[in-house]
C-alpha cells in the first residue's frame, strides 16, 4: 500500500446532493468508508457500481463463507491491502478463524482445508494467473454447485479484482480501525 492515497478521499464539504445520498446510502457503523469517499469523484460510476457490487456481496448464490474465502484469496493475490483488511474484518464476523485467515494466504494447497474450500481458492488463483478456471478445478467445483453458483464463483473474484486494481491504483488508505496484512 501506497504512504499516501493517490486521489484523497473526497471531503464532506465538497459532496454535492448526488454524492450525499449515494455515500449516506453506502455508510456502516456511521462512517463512510475510504474506497466510496474515494470513488465518489466519479458519482455516476459508483452509483452504478454499486448496483453489481452489492449483488456479488449480498445476493450471491455463494454462502457468505464461499464468498469471503474467494475474496480474501483475490485481495491477497492482487495485493490489495485494504481489500484484504475489510475482508479479514466481514470474514471474522461470518465465522471465519484466525487460522483460515492464515491458511487463505498459503493457498489452496495449505493443510487443512476441506476439498470444496480448497477448490474455491484454487479457482481464485486460476483466475487470477490464467484468466480462466481449469478444466479439473471447474469439474471439483461444478459437482458441488450450480451454474448460477459456478457463474458467481467468476463474478466474484473479477469483481474483487477490479476493485483490487483500483485500490492499488488510487491508494485508498485503510480505514481506521481496519488491519492490513498479516505481519
Amino acid at each position: 500500500m501506497s504512504a499516501a492515497p493517490r486521489v484523497a478521499p473526497l471531503p464532506p464539504e465538497a459532496w454535492n446532493a448526488e454524492v450525499t445520498e449515494i455515500l449516506q446510502a453506502t455508510q456502516m457503523g456511521g462512517r463512510t468508508l475510504n474506497i466510496f469517499r474515494t470513488l465518489a469523484h466519479h458519482p455516476k460510476l459508483l452509483k452504478r457500481w454499486l448496483v453489481f457490487g452489492n449483488h456479488v456481496l449480498v445476493k450471491s448464490t455463494l454462502s457468505p463463507r464461499e464468498r469471503e474465502l474467494l475474496i480474501l484469496r483475490t485481495g491477497w493475490n492482487c495485493h490489495a491491502e485494504y481489500e484484504w483488511g475489510q475482508h479479514a474484518v466481514i470474514g471474522k464476523q461470518i465465522g471465519l478463524t484466525d487460522a483460515d485467515l492464515d491458511r487463505i494466504t498459503r493457498g489452496p494447497d495449505a493443510a487443512g482445508w476441506e476439498p470444496g474450500d480448497a477448490a474455491l481458492l484454487r479457482a481464485a488463483d486460476e483466475l487470477h494467473r490464467d484468466s480462466r478456471i481449469g478444466d479439473a478445478t471447474w469439474a471439483a467445483l461444478s459437482a458441488r454447485y450450480s451454474t448460477e453458483q459456478m457463474i458467481d464463483v467468476v463474478f466474484t473474484v473479477g469483481q474483487y479484482t477490479l476493485v483490487s486494481m483500483a485500490l492499488n491504483s488510487l491508494g485508498v488508505q485503510l480505514d481506521e480501525g481496519v488491519p492490513g496484512f498479516p505481519r
